[in-house]
């Protein structure tokens, strides 16, 4: 039997979970804080899975330094695909509830997005497939900026001012979405990017999606309308995303206020597991939440919440890990840049996903076997595109880092 302390994780989700939460939640899965009950076995409407859903509440808004005058924290199942179209729901039918003369008159708010990859192309897909491609406007397709004879694939971001004038008003714009990090093709918006040139706008909804880099680095929570995020890369296990609501939009929603009858065959109705007033009143336990996998999420942030290092905040820490540890691998593939090719362009490397090919045909079932070898496993690049992918999040140790920096060191000196 391999031992854990033995194998560096680097898949890309469900992703690796600091040792220490396994081993709390193990003994909860069998006896929870000795009340003879597994925690899987405890109702989902008990006082002790309330206090577990409003400690993981809390501790995330303390993390990004959300406040809860402004925004609301729920949880959600399905994950952060359900989002897509969460998303679209809520948000198109507030801009009509904002709006109603417009409505009237036959106007909808358009769905905006930046596509950058794979996941922000199937966000972009389930809006058209709701609302109707006429209601959608793609505001950046990064496919289409390739140089003449380039296969069109995803890796590179222009610079805002090759896409911005693409952007509606924001007084006619439902919302718009962009993934901050996207897993399948290593690209990451570089920091402070595009909200800087969205947030222009004063009247435009921003959301993101930060499921793979969510609590790697620090962000404005206060410019944001909606951010989402899966768990099972940087927060826990799979089963519950974290959604961060900017309180207006709930209370717009909420407020019962009604579309005018000639209007309600335009405006799809939420599906009430993805409607967030109703989730919100219901504590996010309007059905049964899996409160397992809450609990190893309260105990990731829990831990993440004691760094104690003066003058900087628990996320300011993680994210200087998170660079230093990107920094170290990036800087062994660019030093063979003969054996490894680096697939996105280096202004919008992801720190969380660093995707790389080996440059000899043949070369890269070779590494993967080698370095399962030495323990070290997920490094299997997506099945749409191949090549190696490096799951770089939260709970993947710097001493796991270095290990895997020196195998690319020895694997590159022995070709």
């Amino acid at each position: 039997m391999t031992d854990r302390a033995a194998v560096a994780y680097f898949g890309a989700g469900p992703s690796a979970l600091p040792t220490s939460v396994l081993e709390t939640a193990a003994a909860s899965l069998v006896n929870h804080n000795g009340s003879g009950l597994s925690l899987v076995e405890q109702s989902h409407r008990s006082a002790l899975s309330g206090q577990i859903l409003q400690n993981a509440r809390d501790s995330f808004s303390k993390i990004i330094n959300a406040s809860a005058d402004t925004h609301t924290v729920l949880f959600m199942a399905g994950g952060g695909t359900l989002q897509f179209s969460a998303v679209v729901y809520n948000l198109f039918t507030a801009w009509a509830l904002k709006h109603p003369e417009l409505a009237e008159k036959g106007q909808r708010g358009t769905c905006e997005y930046l596509v950058t990859g794979g996941w922000s192309s199937k966000a972009a897909e389930e809006a058209k497939r709701l609302v109707g491609e006429e209601n959608v406007n793609v505001v950046l397709d990064t496919k289409n900026f390739h140089h003449a004879g380039e296969a069109k694939k995803f890796g590179n971001i222009p610079e805002a001012g090759q896409w911005k004038n693409n952007l509606k008003a924001g007084k006619d714009s439902a919302f718009v979405y962009f993934c901050d990090n996207e897993t399948v093709d290593g690209v990451e918006w570089p920091k402070g990017t595009p909200v800087d040139t969205l947030g222009e706008d004063p009247d435009r909804i921003i959301v993101a999606d930060m499921s793979s880099n969510i609590l790697s680095r620090t962000f404005d929570a206060s410019k944001f309308g909606v951010v989402f995020a899966g768990a099972q890369k940087n927060v826990g296990s799979t089963g519950v995303t974290i959604v961060l609501l900017r309180n207006d939009i709930l209370k717009l929603l909420a407020s019962g206020g009604s579309l005018p009858p000639k209007l309600t065959p335009q405006i799809p109705v939420t599906p009430v597991m993805m409607h967030y007033p109703t989730i919100s009143k219901a504590g996010s336990l309007y059905n049964t939440l899996p409160i397992f996998d809450v609990y190893i999420a309260s105990l990731t942030l829990a831990k993440l919440l004691q760094r104690d290092e003066s003058g900087k905040t628990a996320l300011q820490q993680q994210e200087d890990e998170s660079n230093a540890k990107a920094s170290l691998l990036y800087g062994v593939l660019d030093k063979y840049e003969n054996i490894y090719h680096v697939v996105p362009a280096k202004s919008v490397r992801s720190r969380m996903n660093i995707c790389f090919r080996i440059k000899e045909p043949g070369d890269e079932a070779k590494f993967l076997k080698g370095g399962e070898e030495i323990g070290l496993l997920g490094l299997k690049g997506h099945r749409s595109v191949g090549g190696i992918r490096i799951s770089n999040y939260n709970a993947v140790g710097v001493d796991s880092v270095k290990k895997l920096a020196v195998y690319l060191e020895e694997y590159a000196k022995g070709i």
